[in-house]
C-alpha cells in the first residue's frame, strides 16, 4: 500500500461512515486518524448526536469483529475481561473470555460504571493483552477502544480518572449538527424503515484486517523531523508552566500526539509532517488531559479555550 492507496481507503471508509452519521466531518476524521494511529477515542455529546451509531457505522464499514459493552453501576471487572469457570463435567476450570476479544470495542455510556470496573480496560488499552488469573491472553489484533459518555448527566455516573483518561488518544465532542446537516438526516430517515438497523443498511465493508494493518505498516513508515518533534515538545512543557493548568500533560501524551501526527500526514498523503497536523490535533489529544486551576475554572475557563490560547503563544516552526 502506498499514500495514495491510504488517501482512497480513508475516503472510502469516511464515505460509507457518512451514509449513516452526518455533520461529523471532522469527528469521523479524527477517529480514523486514531484507528491508524493505534489509539482509542472517547466520544462525548448530549443524548442523540450519534455517538454510539458512528462506532457501529465504522464497524459495518470494516470487516472486523465488534463488540459492545453497556457499562452499568452493577457491572463487574469479569464482565469485561471474563473469567476462569469451573467446568464440572471437565473438571477443569475453562476461560470464559469477556467482550475485549475483539477488534472493534464499544464501551457506551463508561462513565456510568464505578472505577473498579472501569480499570479493567487499562491494561488491555495499553497493551493489547489481558491477565487472568496471572495468565496473558492477547485480544483482537486491531484492538480499538471506542467509549462514549454523555455530559449532561451526573447522577449515577463515575467520572474518569485520570489515568483511565490519559489511554484515550482523542477526547471528540460531538455537538448537534448544522441546520442544513440535520434536516439532511431528517429527510434520508423519512425515506427508510423505522428501524435501527435501517439506518446501517446501506453501508457495506470497504476494508478488512489485512487492508488496516497495511495502512497501519505505512503510517509507521512515515517520520518526523526534530522541528516538527520540538514544536510538540514546546506545546507539552507549555501545559505545565501555564498559571491555569494546575497539571499538565505526560510525555506519554506529547508521545501519543506525536503518533497521532504521523497518521494524518499519511492519510492527508504526505510522508512528512507539517505544524498543521500538531495544531490540528492537539485540542482533540489534549483537551482530557489537563487539570484546570481552581482561579481558572472559577473564571468560567475551560480547556479547550486555555489550549488555543497556548497555540497562539507557542510559535510554530516555519
Amino acid at each position: 500500500m502506498n499514500l495514495d492507496d491510504l488517501r482512497v481507503l480513508r475516503d472510502a471508509i469516511a464515505g460509507e461512515i457518512e451514509k449513516a452519521v452526518q455533520g461529523q466531518k471532522h469527528v469521523i476524521e479524527h477517529l480514523l486518524v486514531s484507528l491508524f494511529a493505534r489509539g482509542h477515542c472517547l466520544l462525548e455529546g448530549p443524548p442523540g448526536t450519534a455517538k454510539t451509531l458512528l462506532a457501529q457505522s465504522l464497524s459495518s464499514a470494516l470487516s472486523l469483529e465488534f463488540k459492545r459493552i453497556q457499562f452499568t453501576p452493577d457491572l463487574m471487572p469479569g464482565d469485561v475481561i471474563g473469567s476462569n469457570i469451573y467446568d464440572f463435567g471437565a473438571h477443569r476450570f475453562q476461560l470464559v473470555k469477556g467482550p475485549v476479544f475483539t477488534d472493534i470495542l464499544l464501551a457506551d455510556e463508561i462513565n456510568r460504571a464505578p472505577p473498579k470496573t472501569q480499570a479493567a480496560l487499562l491494561q488491555v488499552m495499553n497493551e493489547r493483552r489481558v491477565t487472568i488469573d496471572g495468565v496473558d491472553h492477547r485480544v483482537g489484533n486491531m484492538f480499538f477502544t471506542i467509549a462514549t459518555q454523555n455530559p449532561i448527566e451526573q447522577q449515577g455516573t463515575y467520572p474518569l480518572p485520570e489515568a483511565q483518561l490519559d489511554r484515550f488518544l482523542f477526547k471528540l465532542v460531538l455537538d448537534f449538527p448544522s441546520e442544513e446537516a440535520e434536516f439532511s438526516i431528517l429527510s434520508r430517515h423519512a425515506l427508510q424503515a423505522l428501524d435501527h438497523d435501517a439506518r446501517r443498511a446501506a453501508i457495506t465493508p470497504v476494508a478488512g484486517l489485512a487492508e488496516l494493518q497495511s495502512a497501519q505498516q505505512l503510517v509507521d513508515s512515515i517520520r518526523l523531523d526534530e522541528t516538527i518533534l520540538r514544536y510538540v515538545l514546546s506545546l507539552a512543557r507549555a501545559t505545565r508552566n501555564d498559571a491555569d493548568i494546575a497539571y499538565g500533560v505526560s510525555t506519554r501524551a506529547a508521545d501519543a500526539l506525536c503518533g497521532a501526527v504521523r497518521a494524518r500526514a499519511a492519510l492527508h498523503g504526505r510522508d512528512y509532517a507539517i505544524p498543521d497536523d500538531v495544531k490540528t490535533l492537539f485540542v482533540p489529544a489534549m483537551r482530557h488531559r489537563i487539570v484546570l486551576s481552581p482561579s481558572a475554572e472559577i473564571d468560567g475557563r475551560d480547556p479547550v479555550g486555555v489550549l488555543e490560547a497556548l497555540l497562539d503563544q507557542v510559535e510554530a516552526p516555519r
